[in-house]
């Protein structure tokens, strides 16, 4: 019998009041009541996925504005007018499709200011109060602090949300952003806490920032964001790690999506352990052939995403077998965890997912890896 363990990729749906909360925040007021309410949140969602039954849990995301967005709360370097994301260039050839998208994606983003000055740390609390939560919780559910794992933005997502201004080149930006980051990892990593590298940048800026680079000239750019996050980890234990690769947590034609294949061996360079990867995506639900042809570095793990986080449908447990069990066919079992394709509350008021099935898909999640487990 295999030992499958289950988890997610990290934000869970939040409350109402908790929402209201982070939007003043994300407004420049930081509420009284936000830090206790943080901590109630926090507690909540690690009681609910241990009464799941996922293995290995975190805070949900719960005091966070969004997955990347968060850090314009710790970081100096960015001021000045915010500036426009490019449009997806998946959107090309469906038009019809750009006013739906706006109604599918809910509460329009944060505009984000670019990096006009040295990018330098200015809230190194916050990290610790995010562990303090944690554990706390944990502690009060019974959760060992070595089944834990919190998110961090890696320098290349933070790179892509906040506009370049200052360095001279984006190198230069990756690797001031990690000099910053740099305490963060650390902490959580010396918390005992496993470490989430959040990177999109890895594929969905292929649909974004770099949409009119060639894939020679892309993955250039994929390697200068590799060379970025493992000098912001350098001397971690890459057991203690692993990143999230995503082509984008949101609902569109994805048609030019970079291919898995393209981009797997320079993925495999960056330095933690595990790759938390978009599975069940329909452009990418596929790609687990890959690795009948690229061999897995033997200190690699995969955490496919066997659930879905941008619809309401509830996957059935034989589905999340299948998909498991496809995984395990190519790289063995042991080297296999279950996750879901991306967050269900990447940012705060666009939420896809009704908070009921969120938590239906979990138990499907975990009783599909109970049948994995049992028949490989």
């Amino acid at each position: 019998m295999a030992n499958i363990q289950t988890t997610h990729t990290g934000s869970l749906p939040r409350s109402e009041e908790q929402t209201r909360l982070l939007i003043e925040l994300e407004g420049g007021h930081v509420p009284d009541s936000l830090a206790k309410a943080t901590t109630e949140a926090v507690a909540e969602v690690v009681s609910i996925q241990q009464s799941l039954g996922i293995d290995i849990v975190n805070d949900g995301e719960q005091g966070k504005t969004g997955y990347s967005t968060y850090v314009s709360d710790r970081l100096a370097g960015f001021e000045g007018e915010a500036t426009a994301r490019p449009q997806s260039n998946d959107l090309q050839g469906h038009e019809d499709f750009v006013e739906l998208s706006v109604k599918l994606r809910g509460r329009p983003s944060a505009k984000l200011p670019p990096c006009s000055s040295p990018i330098r740390l200015i809230n190194p609390d916050a990290v610790h109060i995010d562990i303090a939560n944690l554990t706390a919780a944990a502690d009060a559910a019974g959760v060992p602090h070595d089944h834990l794992f919190m998110t961090a933005a890696s320098p290349g997502l933070i790179g892509m949300f906040f506009e370049n201004q200052y360095y001279p080149t984006r190198a230069d930006y990756l690797h001031a952003i990690a000099d910053a980051m740099r305490p963060e990892y650390q902490a959580i990593v010396n918390a005992g806490i496993t470490l989430q590298l959040d990177c999109p940048d890895f594929a969905m800026s292929h649909n974004s920032v770099f949409q009119n680079l060639s894939i020679e000239e892309f993955r250039r750019e994929i390697a200068t964001g590799v060379e970025a996050l493992n000098s912001g980890v350098a001397g971690l234990p890459s057991e203690k790690m692993r990143f999230h690769l995503c082509w984008g947590n949101y609902e569109s034609p994805h048609t030019t999506d970079v291919p898995l294949g393209d981009i797997v061996d320079l993925i495999t360079r960056a330095a933690p352990a595990g790759i938390v990867l978009e599975a069940s995506n329909p452009r990418h639900g596929h790609e687990w052939k890959v690795f009948e042809d690229f061999k897995l570095p033997e200190d690699k793990y995969l955490v496919p995403g066997v659930i879905d986080t941008t619809t309401n449908f509830v996957e059935h447990p034989e589905l999340v077998a299948q998909r498991l069990g496809a995984y395990a066919s190519v790289v063995g079992a042991d080297r296999v965890m279950a996750g879901t394709d991306c967050g269900f509350g990447s940012f705060i008021g666009r939420d896809r997912v009704a908070k009921s099935v969120v938590w239906s898909k979990l138990e499907s999640l975990v009783e599909g890896t109970r049948i994995a487990n049992a028949r490989i």
